[in-house]
């Protein structure tokens, strides 16, 4: 029996809304539950790679809850977050001052120490679609997604606009769930998504069918190796595939052509 929270077609982005809705205010504590803290590191990651010069512009799609829009706002970018959950969005907003208290705390170590870096910035969090941007063509010199992809109706359709907001030279990075080549490892680890996820979900969400879902989406998700020929088609520059937990994640990069 297929998942509640998954469909196909006209009715993906209803039944996925109706998810991130169901899940908002305990998404970030179960993500913490489910990667045993490890999210963190590859967001980190992706922002690393996304090598932020000062008051570069930045477009993080799916954004969430924050956290990739957060990340590269700490490296002094200026972000803009979008997403089509206002549940989710809701989260990320009461975020901001958190990380406005923090960033002037961290103002006032740097001029105590005498140690220069860059100015932290709020991210701007907008609802909209990741499948029609609305923002005009060569925008953003950053343009990410994290766990979001996969949830489109069409990633394809959601790449292409990625490409298109991005500025020439611009850094294009996807981080989502992948699929393992090991296939002892991959067992494993859909084993993991299939029964100790969604009982996380069921304790701490109350609702085991919202993390079931994760596997049910991976499995009509073609995973990094698709998303890395994408990119090719579209003639981005220096793709690569960084695979993370053995491909259990997975990090696919690309730059728009200069």
């Amino acid at each position: 029996m297929s998942n509640i929270y998954y469909a196909p077609g006209d009715t993906r982005a209803a039944r996925v809304n109706d998810l991130f809705a169901r899940i908002a205010r305990r998404y970030d504590l179960i993500n913490d539950l489910q990667s045993f803290g490890l999210h963190r590191r590859w967001k980190r990651r992706v922002a690393e790679l996304a090598r932020v010069a000062p008051g570069a512009r930045a477009l993080d799609l799916c954004c969430g809850t924050g956290d990739l829009a957060f990340a590269l706002a700490r490296r002094g970018a200026d972000v803009t977050g979008l997403d089509f959950s206002p549940q989710m969005l809701e989260v990320a907003g009461s975020r901001v001052k958190r990380e406005q208290r923090r960033a002037k705390s961290e103002e006032r170590r740097a001029k105590k120490e005498e140690v220069g870096g860059p100015i932290a910035r709020s991210p701007r969090f907008v609802q909209g679609d990741a499948q029609a941007v609305a923002f005009a063509d060569n925008t953003f010199d950053i343009v990410t997604v994290g766990y979001g992809l996969r949830n489109l109706a069409s990633w394809e359709q959601g790449l292409e606009e990625m490409r298109r907001v991005a500025r020439p030279g611009a850094r294009i990075i996807v981080l989502d769930f992948g699929k393992p080549p090991n296939a002892l490892w991959r067992a494993i680890y859909f084993a993991h998504l299939k029964m100790s996820v969604p009982l996380i979900g069921l304790l701490f969400c109350g609702d085991a069918s919202a993390y079931a879902y994760i596997l049910e989406s991976l499995k009509h998700y073609p995973a990094q190796l698709a998303v890395a020929e994408k990119m090719r088609q579209m003639k981005l520059a220096n793709v690569r595939v960084i695979n993370l937990l053995g491909g259990a994640m997975a990090i696919n990069y690309g730059e728009k052509p200069a």
